[in-house]
């Protein structure tokens, strides 16, 4: 698969400070959060994380993909979210991995529509693009 090129409208910055226990701020202030291990890791759980800020941006990015393709289909995804569920635990070479599972609610619109339109997302939202044959994604319908 080769890297297709990219031109670039918008470039996010965020600078962190002591990695997981710490802090993360983006270059116009709009972010600034602490970050802490979650407790199921041995931290204080007291801050926010690097996977729910991933989860965050995934879902927030999938549920725009969903629009897009639901616009293109014709189909109202009005008051319809996304859950993305991020998981981190150790790989079999003694590393760290990822998992994401996705989830959308689509009121109003039957089963086998909302698959399709699920599926087509995953192909176009560029979270999905990006994590495509590096982590295990699984997406689904509430």
């Amino acid at each position: 698969m080769s890297i297709q090129p990219v031109d670039v409208v918008y470039t996010a910055v965020a600078t962190a400070e002591n990695g997981r226990d710490g802090r993360v701020a983006s270059d116009d202030g709009k972010l600034d959060v602490v970050v802490n291990p979650p407790k199921e890791q041995g931290g204080s759980g007291a801050g926010t994380n690097p996977e729910q800020l991933f989860a965050a941006g995934y879902s927030t990015c999938f549920q725009g993909a969903l629009s897009v393709v639901a616009r293109r289909e014709s189909v109202d995804v009005s008051g319809s979210r996304v859950t993305a569920k991020v998981g981190i635990g150790k790989t079999p070479d003694g590393g760290f991995g990822l998992t994401v599972q996705i989830s959308a609610l689509i009121p109003d619109v039957d089963p086998a529509t909302a698959q399709n339109l699920v599926e087509k997302a995953h192909q176009v939202c560029p979270y999905s693009r990006a994590t495509r044959g590096n982590i295990d994604v699984t997406v689904s319908v509430a």
